[in-house]
């Protein structure tokens, strides 16, 4: 296939609605958890088995959860994983700017 061939589209904000997920803004939250969870660990030099220890979940699990594999977490659990990485989480809800419906979205 050369180069000229190769059609491009612009995509949306959220690569699981451009998938065509169900649920593409739940799919998009949990992931910015996860990423959040994944940096946390790095920056504390934490292995999967000390990860895990401290999360209470097996190597594995970790494993799993780090490359993607969160579908059988709830945004709850996600959060409490923070909480337990020694993360406040704050939960915010205000008007959205359009009328046509809010967004979720993980903050600094």
């Amino acid at each position: 296939m050369r180069a000229k061939d190769t059609k491009v589209e612009q995509g949306s904000d959220n690569v699981y609605r451009d998938l065509g997920y169900p649920d593409a803004d739940v799919h998009l939250l949990k992931s910015e958890l996860v990423a959040r969870v994944d940096k946390i660990i790095r920056e504390r030099s934490l292995t999967q088995v000390e990860a895990a220890r401290l999360l209470g979940l097996s190597q594995s699990d970790i494993s799993r959860l780090l490359r993607g594999n969160f579908r059988e977490y709830s945004m709850e659990r996600l959060l409490r994983l923070l909480m337990m990485l020694g993360r406040d989480v704050e939960i915010v809800i205000r008007p959205h700017q359009s009328h046509q419906g809010g967004r979720m979205r993980v903050g600094t």
